[in-house]
């Protein structure tokens, strides 16, 4: 899991990487364009009709150039959203599985530590049969004499009326 978080995170970065590429292509892009537009307007101005043609045909080719960096700028941020969701959510349950592993290996010790007390002839509290055997018969013992100190003071109660 730890292996995939990382390559999670390599790759996030590595679209970010890209996304930063497109940007500087659509910001190329555009001034190429800006730059076709005024060629064609200044040989608009000294009449070039030969130079006008020209540069409306590049404005074409780089307005349609501009359109698809748009859509392929607009589709890697999304990319990257997802990616960097999808991260976070890697990198909780990782650190959920840490600590429920941390748990586990903590009772798997727990439990190992409690049967060598009992290997080497100690009791677990709370497993012993004859102990809890005795607790029931305690308690067994004083909820009938409390009982009985009722039944009695019952008795005295109603001799007196």
């Amino acid at each position: 899991m730890r292996e995939a978080v990382v390559e999670a995170k390599v790759a996030v970065q590595e679209m970010r990487e890209a996304l930063g590429r497109t940007q500087g292509e659509l910001t190329l892009e555009r001034q190429r364009l800006a730059d076709a537009e005024r060629r064609g307007r200044l040989a608009t101005e000294i009449q070039d009709q030969e130079t006008v043609t020209v540069a409306e045909r590049f404005a074409v080719k780089h307005r349609e150039r501009v359109a698809v960096l748009e859509r392929k700028l607009g589709a890697q941020q999304e990319e990257v959203a997802l990616a960097e969701r999808d991260l976070v959510e890697m990198q909780g349950q990782l650190k959920s599985a840490e600590k429920d592993r941390a748990t586990v290996e903590g009772d798997r010790s727990t439990e190992r530590a409690w049967r060598e007390v009992q290997s080497a002839g100690g009791t677990r509290p709370g497993m012993d049969l004859q102990d809890e055997l005795l607790k029931s018969q305690m308690d067994r013992a004083a909820r009938e004499a409390a009982a009985q100190e009722q039944l009695e003071a019952l008795k005295k109660k109603m001799r007196k009326d």
